[in-house]
């Protein structure tokens, strides 16, 4: 529901952003549609010879025909495993079912009422954005955990729950890159960066704490801005929700003796779990670290969605037991059955969304535009500041056409971090400017992996949302995340400011001796 006052020109921008993106079909067929389109330039681009040299193998990439006979079998071939394979569908329904067990029984609801009843009003659209964004170390849980929580805490008190589930996905999606602590993507991006980097200089390493200064700042920053744009602009726009259905769910009493007890218990057990967590890490040989024996290469970590079931499984079961929600093993069974039911629509949409994202990247044609937009940024010879705002508005682009950050990066630093470094500028300095980039369009691309979910999730509160009611709730956050973070970082270049613990903005350019 929008609302109906008066509105500005931006708004109305977006009002009509909305009306024409939900103008085109079904999301489901809409995906469908791509995956058509992509065979169908798959079949063009071989034809007229799109090719580009791979900046890793050296070696050119061509269009690959998908409506060939060999591409035509692998497309009936492969459509099954396309599907059963797309990263985030076992993701969400691994997590569904723990989610399930402790929605059930009662536990969210609980923690809903003390989240409400005790948080400032006037901080809640702040604490969300910034546990979304924290929530990256968690890798997808803030995907299919917080996003949907966030709507069901603002409806709770009267607020709109897809402005709750905006500023969610802001902070997990658009704030991807910010965090107070560093994740499994600090150290993936690392490695790909120390590789290019050591095409011009063989001893220099990329250390994961790399940009930790800077996306340590970042975060306060992104999280202020979220709660700003979704305050000022996306609640007002929304309007009030009025769906008396909805708010009726809503029991904000305080809990009762019963309920009390069972939050003590499973938070005894949350406690138990993280006590085991601990000791499995802490030793340098704890049976949870990593075969290399690391923290970020731990089960804890790669596993996260496992935890996940468990621990809200663990948690769900002695809450519901002890407050009578569960009597036998059939409630708990029925609950995850019940989770499962509410992605009936996201299951058909991940189908098309996967075959597309298929047939892209077979097709060769993400790579080709890739190359072809970062070959067009080399040519322009013009100053630090300007350079590094260019490369972020290529990198939000590219953004558009791939969803994965290190398979963007691993194409692109063999180009720029090259590149950059002889000019003088640091593979940490490269490596920043790109997660700003593959950030701030996050929440407007359908390539994004998880865009299919939440569509499905907006559509249990407007069940006529598509894809453009996302784009026009979330385009606000993209262009202030994109002004809001090349603001700081125009102001840490200027100062010189490091981006992390021995991570300069300069590169001295290592010359031979004589």
């Amino acid at each position: 529901m929008k609302n109906n006052e008066k509105t500005g020109l931006f708004q109305h921008i977006l009002n009509a952003t909305e009306r024409i993106g939900n103008a085109l079909p079904h999301p489901a067929t809409l995906f469908a549609l791509f995956a058509l389109t992509a065979l169908l330039l798959s079949s063009i681009g071989s034809f007229l010879h799109w090719e580009a040299e791979h900046p890793g193998t050296k070696e050119i990439v061509q269009t690959v025909n998908l409506l060939s006979r060999e591409g035509l079998h692998r497309i009936i071939l492969e459509m099954v495993d396309n599907f059963t394979g797309f990263a985030p569908l076992g993701i969400v329904l691994v997590a569904m079912l723990g989610i399930g067990i402790a929605e059930q029984s009662g536990l969210i609801s609980a923690v809903i009422k003390i989240l409400v009843l005790n948080a400032n009003p006037k901080l809640l659209t702040f604490i969300i954005v910034f546990t979304g964004i924290l929530s990256n170390i968690a890798s997808d849980v803030g995907y299919v955990l917080l996003i949907p929580l966030a709507g069901v805490i603002f409806i709770a008190v009267g607020r709109h729950p897809i402005a709750g589930m905006a500023a969610a996905f802001a902070g997990v999606s658009g704030g991807f890159s910010a965090n107070l602590f560093l994740g499994t993507v600090d150290p993936l991006l690392a490695g790909l960066s120390q590789e290019a980097a050591q095409i011009i200089d063989k001893s220099y390493t990329v250390n994961p704490t790399a940009n930790y200064y800077f996306m340590a700042v970042s975060t306060l920053i992104i999280a202020i801005a979220g709660t700003f744009i979704t305050n000022k602009l996306i609640e007002p726009r929304l309007g009030k929700y009025t769906t008396r259905e909805e708010l009726e769910e809503q029991d904000l009493s305080p809990l009762n003796k019963l309920e009390r007890k069972g939050l003590t218990y499973a938070t005894f057990v949350l406690i138990g779990i993280t006590a085991i967590s601990l000791w499995g890490v802490i030793p340098e040989q704890g049976f949870l670290r990593g075969s290399d024996g690391g923290l970020l290469s731990s089960p804890l970590i790669k596993g996260v969605v496992s935890m996940l079931l468990i621990t809200a499984g663990a948690m769900g079961f002695v809450y519901g037991f002890t407050t009578k929600a569960f009597i036998n093993d059939s409630d708990v069974m029925n609950g995850m059955a019940k989770s499962m039911k509410t992605l009936a629509s996201y299951l058909v949409l991940v189908f098309f969304a996967a075959q597309f994202v298929s047939y892209f990247k077979w097709s060769n044609l993400g790579i080709i535009m890739a190359v072809k937009g970062a070959n067009l940024l080399m040519t322009l010879n013009i100053g630090l500041i300007p350079l590094m705002i260019l490369f972020i508005l290529l990198s939000a682009s590219i953004n558009m056409l791939m969803g994965s950050a290190s398979a963007k990066w691993a194409i692109l630093a063999p180009i720029f971090i090259p590149m950059f470094m002889i000019m003088g500028y640091s593979p940490e300095l490269s490596q920043v400017v790109y997660r700003i980039g593959d950030s701030v369009t996050n929440v407007i691309s359908p390539m994004m992996s998880f865009y299919a979910l939440i569509i499905a999730f907006v559509q249990k509160y407007d069940t006529k949302a598509g894809i453009g009611t996302i784009i026009a709730t979330m385009l606000p956050y993209s262009i202030g995340f994109l002004l809001a973070w090349t603001i700081l970082l125009v102001i840490w270049l200027t100062i010189g400011i490091p981006l992390g613990p021995g991570a300069g903005i300069e590169y001295i350019v290592q010359t031979s001796s004589p």
